[in-house]
């Protein structure tokens, strides 16, 4: 009999798949699954041969969002997760839905949608952050200090604004994985020099730690309030966390395309490869 194949869905920049991939190909094929990376927008990729298909690096959905959220719809219920889940995840306005759930604390997040509303956001929370409502990898983002130094970018509508949390840059940003319903890692990411962004590309560099309660639990109830938000399962989340006004907050909930690290934290790939298996 043969085995069966499960797609692992990239960008063409990662068309080997993400950092450290060798270790979720190592981790498929010893449970007896066949695994390929391919490239997510490929017309020569046949996704119905896949028996799942797992979204790992599409990290340029950015730039054609309508386009992505099409191509998860066509591969149908095969895919883990789904259109409906990104679509929400990939607009980050979706920290208004957790926001009002209650039950995780997040960083202060506002969605203006005119240049006026916009200037007085950034002006209540001086330094402000400012970044685009759909992006990944820290691409886009600003800091504004000096409100009149700074003009406004001309889509207001597709930006939030958040309070520079200091945070970042001494004790740096914490990302917890959570598979199967269990947190099962915890990466510690620091800020290059000069900056606030946590990606490597920008100086920043992470670091496997323990979990620590603190992290594990708002990391627990952050899932649980997504899943209760989009009536789903979330098989596998990263969620990031920053310290702001003295306690661990909510940054962004990673259920698309969320890195596992496996550079930094190998053993990721065991336990996403036996997520998926569970479900084949």
């Amino acid at each position: 009999m043969t085995a069966p194949l499960v797609l692992l869905a990239t960008d063409r920049a990662h068309a080997e798949g993400e950092p450290g991939h060798a270790a979720l190909d190592a981790a498929f094929a010893e449970r007896g699954i066949r695994s390929r990376w391919a490239v997510w927008d490929d017309p020569a990729v046949d996704w119905a041969e896949a028996a799942l298909v797992a979204v790992r690096s599409t990290w340029d959905y950015e730039h054609r969002l309508a386009d992505f959220l099409a191509w998860a719809e066509a591969v149908g219920p095969r895919m883990l997760h789904g259109v409906d889940v990104f679509g929400w995840n990939t607009d980050k306005a979706y920290l208004l839905d957790l926001a009002r759930d209650g039950r995780v604390p997040v960083v202060p997040t506002e969605v203006p949608s005119t240049v006026q509303d916009l200037r007085a956001a950034v002006a209540r929370v001086r330094p402000a952050v400012v970044k685009p409502r759909v992006g990944a990898g820290g691409r886009g983002l600003v800091v504004v200090d000096d409100l009149d130094a700074w003009s406004p970018p001309s889509d207001p509508g597709a930006w939030v604004v958040q309070p520079l949390v200091p945070s970042v840059r001494e004790e740096g940003e914490v990302s917890v994985f959570v598979i199967d319903g269990r947190p099962v890692a915890q990466v510690r990411k620091v800020a290059g020099e000069g900056d606030v962004r946590v990606h490597e590309e920008y100086g920043g560099s992470s670091h496997d730690t323990p979990l620590s309660e603190e992290a594990t639990r708002i990391a627990l109830d952050a899932v649980g309030a997504a899943a209760k938000i989009l009536d789903r399962e979330l098989v596998y989340a990263r969620i990031d966390l920053l310290r702001h006004e003295g306690r661990l907050m909510v940054s962004e909930i990673e259920v698309t395309e969320p890195g596992l690290y496996l550079d930094v934290r190998p053993a990721n790939g065991g336990l996403f490869a036996d997520a998926v298996a569970a479900r084949l």
